[in-house]
């Protein structure tokens, strides 16, 4: 690799390769070297980690994984880029590059074909928007066996993850986030050390995998049909949003008595609970035999 600031050589490889990059796609590449430092560190990697990279982009992150950890495998979406990866570490052979879509990819068997010789296993992603929340979910429901997060988000979305009850940012995704795992911001992230300049600023978040989720429930799917219904009309009561979205087939005074039975008043908007309330009022409705 050369020596060259990262913001140069991104542009000298794009122009090389005649490399346009698509809005579509989401692509922004990181070309701060400060940053790539926090989202090293933040990532807690050994010379036995293996890491997954979601969209490395034109490498540059790539390269400092690939210094840290024992196998890097980086998910590409566009066809473009591979063979400028592909040359760019064919003296790494610990560094694999793939072709594919990681919001399609059976996860669970990627990861147990290729990191069979590592002691632990982590995420890195510069992930655009679009398919922002659908990778976080994928991530932490299918209960893959990671140590770690640490993935470059939009500010407004990270802001989300580690929202507190009651505030604007707090919605559905934090609730699962924080069912799974402990969400923390590492670093905001300014639009113009990235190539091309988005139009919002970013943030680098980790989330450390818990060992066992953060509340007990006893039906994980009802768990979180409640909390998407809670928040499915903020500006609804809890009672009302509740029996639309969810209990539109139950009688709304049978599910007041769930809420009261919970230690929750009816009368509250779904924002201001907390993971525990929704776990204790899915417990309730539970043991009611909903078939919900």
């Amino acid at each position: 690799m050369n020596n060259k600031p990262i913001s140069a050589r991104t542009r000298e490889l794009l122009s090389e390769h005649a490399i346009v990059l698509k809005k579509s796609l989401g692509q922004n590449f990181l070309t701060d070297s400060h940053v790539l430092d926090k989202i090293i560190r933040a990532a807690e990697l050994t010379e036995r980690s293996g890491v997954l990279e979601i969209g490395p982009g034109i490498g540059a992150l790539t390269e400092r994984l690939a210094n840290e950890a024992r196998k890097v495998v980086a998910i590409e979406i566009d066809q473009r880029l591979i063979p400028v990866l592909e040359e760019l570490f064919a003296s790494r052979p610990h560094v694999k590059i793939i072709h594919g879509d990681a919001t399609e990819i059976d996860l669970r068997t990627f990861l147990r074909d290729h990191f069979q010789d590592v002691d632990t296993i982590h995420v890195v992603a510069n992930l655009p928007y679009y398919v922002t929340s659908p990778i976080i979910v994928r991530l932490l429901s299918e209960r893959l066996p990671l140590k770690n997060i640490v993935i470059m988000i939009q500010k407004e979305v990270a802001d989300r993850l580690t929202a507190s009850p009651g505030t604007k940012d707090y919605s559905s995704l934090t609730v699962l986030v924080k069912y799974f795992a402990m969400a923390e911001e590492v670093a905001r992230v300014p639009s113009h050390v990235f190539v091309p300049r988005p139009q919002v600023d970013s943030a680098v978040t980790r989330l450390t995998l818990r060992d066992q989720p953060a509340v007990y429930v006893s039906n994980e799917r009802l768990f979180f049909k409640v909390v998407r219904a809670a928040f499915a009309q903020r500006r609804k009561t809890l009672l009302n949003t509740l029996h639309a979205n969810l209990f539109s087939s139950r009688r709304k005074d049978e599910v007041e008595k769930w809420l009261h039975e919970a230690g929750i008043d009816p009368k509250r908007r779904g924002e201001t609970l907390d993971i525990q309330e929704f776990a204790a009022l899915t417990q309730v409705i539970d043991s009611k035999d909903t078939q919900s």
